[in-house]
């Protein structure tokens, strides 16, 4: 059984920076590019960074790029989003997801993306 769990939420103040990780289980990912959305109160998800299976491209919403890193370590079957210079805006649920296999690039819909983690909450105060 597939899963994907994310860790590192939490609260931090407006500046401060948070590392998400991602540890999925069931399957080996290292063939799939990975992705990192989010949901803020009150609005749809959207994707906020996405990473190809072999990690050298990477694509970023335009609000996060410049604040937000995503990497991953495939030995580990993880991948992370270090966010800083965080702002309040950035307040939501962030889900990691499995995007699609040996693709040329990586996927920013969500409708390109199956297996998804619960999510967990990152929550910016001003």
């Amino acid at each position: 059984q597939v899963q994907l769990l994310e860790s590192g939420g939490g609260l931090v103040q407006a500046g401060g920076s948070l590392r998400l990780s991602c540890a999925a289980s069931g399957r080996t990912f290292s063939s799939y590019d990975m992705g990192w959305f989010r949901q803020a109160p009150g609005k749809e998800r959207e994707f906020a960074a996405a990473i190809s299976w072999r990690g050298g491209l990477t694509y970023y919403t335009d609000s996060v790029r410049g604040r937000f890193t995503i990497s991953r370590d495939n030995s580990k079957n993880t991948v992370y989003l270090q966010m800083n210079s965080l702002k309040p805006e950035d307040t939501a649920v962030y889900y990691c997801a499995v995007g699609q296999k040996f693709s040329v690039r990586p996927e920013t819909t969500e409708n390109e993306y199956s297996y998804w983690g619960q999510g967990t909450q990152v929550t910016v105060s001003s």
